[in-house]
């Protein structure tokens, strides 16, 4: 039996706290998080994934976009600290909240995949023993979840540009959540 729990639009985030890399042990709390719209929180696979460099790269370049709209903006994974600071200064990523060392069981609590590692990487990494898969959380300022995309594999994961525009129809049009019904249908 699985133990992926969907995380559902309408209901309470779960709990998410992360030192964040960088930062002389600062923590990310989603519950002290007072954004005048979203939350934003993108987990990615680790310093390993190539196609999680140019997501993040593409995040640090949209923050003034997503600050406009009111939107607070973090990046987690599993990585241990070592790798989470790689990935901060290796990838020019200085004014992205980078969160490293999920644990996996909070991961799972989030409805994210876990994969087991199979070496090398593209780029020569070596992947973690066990890590999360892509997700990406637009969290209201009450701490609901307004939308999900959870994927399995590390391809075609939604662009921020994409996001930003759906950001501006929601604000304006007061657009709400879907996905909420849970009843056998």
């Amino acid at each position: 039996m699985s133990d992926i729990i969907p995380v559902l639009p309408r209901q309470p985030a779960p709990d998410l706290e992360v030192v964040l890399s960088g930062s002389g042990g600062a923590y990310f709390s989603l519950a002290d998080e007072a954004p005048d719209t979203f939350t934003l929180v993108v987990f990615y696979r680790g310093y390993h994934c190539p196609i999680c460099r140019a997501q993040l790269k593409e995040l640090e370049a949209n923050l003034p976009e997503f600050e406009k709209r009111g939107v607070s903006v973090v990046a987690v994974s599993s990585d241990t600290e070592e790798r989470a600071l790689k990935t901060k200064t290796e990838w020019n990523l200085p004014r992205l909240r980078l969160g490293y060392g999920l644990e996996l069981s909070m991961a799972r609590r989030w409805g994210l995949y876990v994969s087991a590692g199979r070496g090398l990487t593209s780029i020569g990494v070596e992947e973690p023993a066990l890590f999360s898969e892509p997700g990406l959380f637009l969290i209201r300022s009450d701490h609901s979840v307004y939308f999900a995309s959870v994927q399995s594999m590390p391809f075609a994961r939604p662009h921020f540009s994409d996001i930003l525009g759906a950001i501006d129809i929601v604000v304006a049009k007061s657009y709400p959540a879907r996905g909420e019904v849970t009843a056998v249908v």
